[in-house]
């Protein structure tokens, strides 16, 4: 399943917390990528909260593998899950179409 990941910047958050563990939290995140959780990585235009398409099996999978981020972990940052599924649509359009 396709796992929309939004992050939230929590309050307390700080720009030197963030420095401290910024390569820790980029290994883990290739760690993620190359393991084919995280499928795609984008950061918002409007603000500097990362954008990432994870593939899971359900939502609280995805949660757990975020869960394992230095900057989750440190309290830094939260993510808001969306889960995903194949637009139907088209089926429905085309069903009696033949």
């Amino acid at each position: 399943m396709k796992i929309l990941a939004l992050e939230r910047e929590l309050p307390g958050a700080t720009a030197d917390a963030f420095h401290q563990h910024a390569q820790a939290e980029a290994a883990c995140v290739w760690e993620l990528y190359q393991s084919g959780v995280i499928r795609e990585m984008y950061f918002r235009a409007d603000r500097n909260e990362a954008v990432l398409v994870l593939e899971c099996a359900d939502a609280e999978q995805a949660r757990a593998a975020l869960a394992t981020l230095p900057f989750v972990q440190h309290g830094l940052i939260a993510f808001d899950m969306i889960p995903l599924k194949p637009y139907p649509g088209f089926a429905r359009l085309f069903a009696n179409k033949g």
